[in-house]
């Protein structure tokens, strides 16, 4: 599917199927729908609001299946989707020092946030204060994703009139550039946990 295609699809079922998009996959969905904000086919804070709790909901559905099922999850089904018992034993760890701090740390990490709110449901983290933790990173995260690509969408408002791919190339700037934060906040991560998995 062509970008002009995508941008057709969204724009013809709109708000509907941006929700189960951004619990599916927030950061390239939130990017888009504030691109297309920009644009005007959409309004910028009712795509904050979604990508809020399409986050949400999908840290909270991550939390209940470790809640529900536990290492049996991670033994059976995890794997195939990079959850290790060795990482969640990692997380676990982390989790009982520093819970909430673990919660806003992965909240933009790739992969990893998975394990992480498995985890979470394993260890019982109390689900109040799981939630509060994943709204406020939520808060935080969303906001800069939509502020990303309302600049991206400025950014292609000013150079598309002079070159027919322009949207080639600032889809292809916002994804480097959500590439380069994920690896940095992947390293930082792995960083913090090494120091207390030695302690």
């Amino acid at each position: 599917m062509e970008g002009q295609q995508i941008i057709q699809f969204l724009s013809d079922y709109g708000y509907v199927i941006l929700l189960p998009l951004m619990i599916a996959e927030g950061p390239i969905a939130t990017i888009v729908g504030a691109f297309m904000a920009s644009l005007g086919f959409f309004n910028i804070w009712i795509i904050f609001a979604l990508s809020i709790a399409g986050d949400l909901i999908g840290d909270l559905i991550l939390y209940g299946v470790g809640y529900k099922w536990g290492m049996s999850f991670v033994s059976h089904i995890g794997k195939y989707v990079g959850i290790t018992r060795k990482l969640v034993l990692r997380l676990e760890k982390f989790f009982v020092l520093h819970g909430g701090k673990t919660v806003l740390l992965v909240k933009a990490t790739t992969g990893l946030c998975w394990a992480a709110f498995v985890t979470a449901g394993i260890v019982k983290m109390p689900l109040k204060r799981f939630v509060k933790f994943s709204f406020f990173g939520g808060i935080l995260w969303s906001g800069f994703l939509v502020i990303m690509g309302y600049f991206f969408g400025y950014l292609y408002e000013q150079i598309a009139q002079y070159i027919s791919y322009a949207g080639w190339i600032i889809f292809g700037i916002a994804m480097a550039v959500l590439t380069v934060i994920n690896i940095f906040k992947k390293h930082e991560t792995d960083e913090i946990f090494a120091d207390v998995v030695k302690n």
